[in-house]
């Protein structure tokens, strides 16, 4: 596998920090999970999120699972001065130290970037925050919600008039994970070249930001905007989507005016793309409301497979609306292994989200769940150069 050989100090809670070592775990990189002693990840005592009950048998948690694995874990006691000197030994052997805990508690554990460096200057310091390093609200506590809410993806969502529209959930921190990861695999490369350990920093404020692209460059433009989109006069009819007759969605994404004439033979209506209404881009603009009407019509007169059929003979740009639900079962899905089996030691075979990411020769992999709370301490530890008798002491100090 590609990182087959980077090892990763993992200190990281909730989602953030734990996806982006869970994806460099995935690509071979060996990832030891920290928890504090007597605590853990904070995750590991969110018992319900929107209502859904995270517990598993066996101890285990739903969320914990995803987030964490392809890591063994340890638990340390980071308070005690002891407990941080093992943090600094293993980190002698380390690539990367990840976390996402805020710069204080970074600082008062003796976690910052200053207090690693000198054990190891080629490290690579990866750091996620909430609002970024620098500015008034650099230290504010943040989670999936507030960034969504501050980087103005909830107004850009949803219809006109509509309150502010809460995207998926954990979307802010799904794509700060992948920042984080990103930045990492380019240090790394970047140290490969020129031999010099760095801190890598990203925030969810500023992922959510890049996520918006060329909308949130739009905006800066003096006199442009990028209005929400109104489903029922939309700017453009074939830019929208429809309901078929089984109650499932259609979208369709025909932007260029050579779709028209296909997409009207697809919809057995040849009369409507000579309807002086329509017959081109601007006057289908100048008569979207019309034009939707007549579309949401037609196409809830057949299901949505007979529309499939006809859209794909057609070349046509569209898709199935699904549920998350509905991934599993979804042929492209399974063929690409966007999602995996795996047999789990407690549950047997289940399933996990595959690889956005593919490689020809060195394809990633699920080796390993998420660890139990301390599973590999002394199997790490003895790695890394203490003795059984180092570990009983450490044990006996209630250092691990």
């Amino acid at each position: 596998m590609i990182l087959e050989g980077v090892q990763i100090i993992d200190w990281t809670g909730f989602l953030v920090g734990p996806v982006a070592g869970s994806m460099l775990g995935d690509l071979g990189a060996e990832v030891i999970k920290v928890e504090q002693l007597g605590r853990g990840d904070p995750l590991r005592g969110l018992q319900t999120f929107f209502g859904v009950p995270l517990g598993l048998p066996q101890g285990r948690h739903a969320a914990f699972e995803h987030h964490n694995r392809n890591k063994r874990g340890i638990v340390v006691d980071l308070e005690s001065p002891e407990g941080r000197k093992v943090i600094y030994r293993l980190v002698e052997k380390a690539d990367v130290f990840l976390t996402n805990f805020r710069p204080r508690a970074c600082a008062k554990l003796g976690m910052e970037y200053d207090d690693l460096r000198p054990h190891n200057p080629k490290l690579i310091y990866a750091r996620a925050s909430g609002f970024g390093e620098k500015g008034p609200d650099n230290g504010l506590p943040s989670i999936d919600l507030i960034p969504q809410a501050r980087s103005g993806i909830m107004m850009a969502s949803g219809e006109p008039d509509m309150p502010p529209v809460h995207i998926s959930t954990g979307l802010a921190d799904s794509v700060t994970a992948i920042m984080l990861a990103y930045g990492v695999v380019t240090a790394l490369l970047g140290r490969e070249r020129n031999g010099q350990g760095q801190m890598v920093t990203v925030s969810q404020l500023g992922s959510m930001m890049a996520l918006q692209g060329f909308v949130t460059q739009l905006r800066m433009f003096p006199g442009l905007d990028f209005p929400r989109h109104d489903r029922n006069t939309p700017s453009n009819p074939l830019y929208n989507y429809y309901k078929c007759q089984d109650g499932k969605w259609v979208a369709l994404a025909l932007i260029l005016e050579r779709h028209w004439p296909l997409f009207c033979h697809a919809l057995e209506l040849p009369e409507l793309e000579k309807d002086s209404r329509f017959e081109n881009i601007i006057k289908r603009r100048e008569n979207r409301q019309e034009l939707t009407a007549i579309l949401d019509r037609v196409i809830a007169s057949r299901p949505y497979s007979e529309w499939d059929r006809a859209f794909r003979e057609a070349d046509l740009i569209y898709g199935p609306i699904q549920e998350i639900a509905d991934l599993p079962h979804d042929p492209q899905v399974i063929e690409n292994d966007y999602m995996i089996d795996f047999d789990h030691p407690n549950f047997g075979k289940v399933q996990y989200p595959g690889f956005p990411v593919q490689f020809s020769e060195t394809p990633p992999s699920l080796r390993m769940p998420a660890p139990e709370f301390g599973q590999h301490t002394e199997e790490v530890l003895l790695e890394n150069g203490y003795s059984w008798e180092d570990i009983a002491v450490l044990g006996e100090r209630g250092v691990i």
